[in-house]
């Protein structure tokens, strides 16, 4: 079946646009699962808390690759491949261009290395599309800020981070669709939600995944 990745910087809107998809499907009777990462089984979920939270002792930039993989790996295995298996689409908040972006990009460990942990934890499972809903660092600032204010739940340890690793995070989301096109497409976050939407279901229709 349909192996859909959202990607973006934080508040880029993934979680509205997969929400108005997850409507779309239901209301066309499709089966389908959404999921996450990190996260996604039990295993996922308590690795994305260690990830995650703020503490004393963060882990290290290798640390916190090998949690993200084994994160994905327990996720693949588990959840995403006994889904297509059973004819589902599967509808992912992040995926191994995750991994490329903020590890590769942000941390700035070897792109080689992170792609081949990505190759070993996901037994060479990429998904059909990699969705990126492409935001100004300056923007996705503007609505995490926004997001903490209406919440009161404050950042998390990979959204406190610099600008400056936000913005390598971006550039390397960026390099990723730019190498292929065809696995990618490229939505801008600052038009509605609604226009998203718009592009996105033109998409999947072209590529004749919905009728």
């Amino acid at each position: 079946m349909i192996f859909l990745a959202f990607e973006g910087l934080d508040g880029s809107g993934k979680s509205s646009l997969m929400k108005q998809l997850e409507n779309h499907l239901s209301e066309k009777k499709i089966s389908f699962i959404m999921t996450r990462e990190p996260g996604g089984t039990p295993i996922g979920d308590e690795l994305r808390a260690l990830i995650l939270k703020k503490s004393d002792e963060a882990p290290t930039p290798r640390t916190e690759l090998l949690m993200y993989e084994a994160s994905r790996a327990q996720h693949v295995d588990k959840i995403i491949k006994p889904a297509l298996a059973d004819q589902k689409w599967v509808l992912c908040d992040r995926f191994s261009a995750s991994s490329i972006a903020f590890q590769a990009g942000g941390r700035q460990i070897s792109e080689k290395q992170v792609e081949w942990l990505n190759d070993f934890a996901t037994d060479s499972l990429t998904p059909d599309l990699n969705i990126l809903l492409d935001l100004t660092v300056e923007e996705s600032q503007k609505r995490r800020q926004k997001r903490l204010d209406q919440s009161g739940i404050g950042e998390d340890r990979i959204e406190s981070e610099t600008d400056a690793f936000h913005d390598r995070v971006r550039q390397g989301f960026l390099k990723q669709s730019a190498a292929l096109p065809v696995k990618w497409l490229v939505l801008d976050a600052s038009l509605t939600p609604e226009k998203i939407f718009e592009i996105l279901m033109s998409e999947l229709k072209v590529r004749k995944w919905l009728a």
